[in-house]
């Protein structure tokens, strides 16, 4: 994985990654927010996975931001479903980990870093108890290094697990039958799963200094505050 490092995670009972040309819905779905720094792993994710690769006609990419609720029709729909986010593990940032299966719900159950992850828990609950789980369930997770920078983007060490956490997928999406193929044209915009204004490149090129931002904050208050 060169920049990051990988743990295997967990494996549930029952199912092989051995199942090429398995029929069914494929969905990819990138969960987090774009607007905190690391916490938008997921959605980078999907976004740089449709940049690069085309897939067979089953495979759907989504980019689930923070839906919550609203993605429970792409999980009940799909008979193999991936995912990424960012996931505290407690391990060093940048460190990759996958989770299978029936370990994904309870996994983030009690390893909650925000909002975004108790909403996709109760959807993955809610499919559960609905009887319309897919038939194989992966997370890719990644442990990111900042949460608290708002309007900021991936750090260095996230940016490069990206890469191995790419890789990870492919390796599962190729095995499901889901037909990875380089891309030699890049997609549209209109076919583009995250908002050409929010995609990585024009977010970053796009965020202004931290004295124009005020992301620091006013030095009037600050030094108001600090006399007190």
């Amino acid at each position: 994985m060169s920049a990051a490092s990988y743990e295997p995670g967990c494996n549930a009972p029952g199912g092989s990654d051995t199942d090429a040309g398995a029929s069914g819905p494929i969905v990819v779905l990138g969960i987090g927010n774009v607007l905190w720094s690391d916490e938008g792993f997921g959605v980078r994710c999907v976004e740089a996975l449709q940049a690069r690769y085309e897939f067979a006609p089953q495979v759907r990419l989504v980019d689930g931001g923070t839906q919550g609720l609203y993605l429970l029709p792409q999980v009940q729909q799909a008979s193999r479903l991936l995912v990424f986010d960012a996931v505290d593990y407690g391990m060093p940032p940048g460190t990759l980990k996958v989770v299978a299966d029936e370990e994904v719900p309870r996994f983030l159950g009690a390893r909650k870093m925000s909002l975004h992850q108790t909403g996709f828990q109760e959807v993955l609950m809610l499919a559960q108890l609905t009887g319309r789980w897919p038939e194989r369930v992966l997370l890719v997770g990644c442990q990111p290094e900042v949460l608290d920078d708002f309007g900021g983007s991936l750090r260095l060490v996230v940016k490069q697990a990206l890469e191995g956490a790419l890789q990870v997928a492919l390796g599962h999406l190729e095995q499901w039958g889901a037909e990875p193929l380089a891309r030699s044209v890049p997609p549209g915009d209109a076919d583009a799963v995250t908002a050409p204004s929010l995609a990585l490149g024009a977010y970053e090129d796009g965020r202004p200094s931290a004295e124009a931002a005020c992301r620091i904050g006013d030095p009037r208050v600050l030094s108001m505050s600090a006399g007190r």
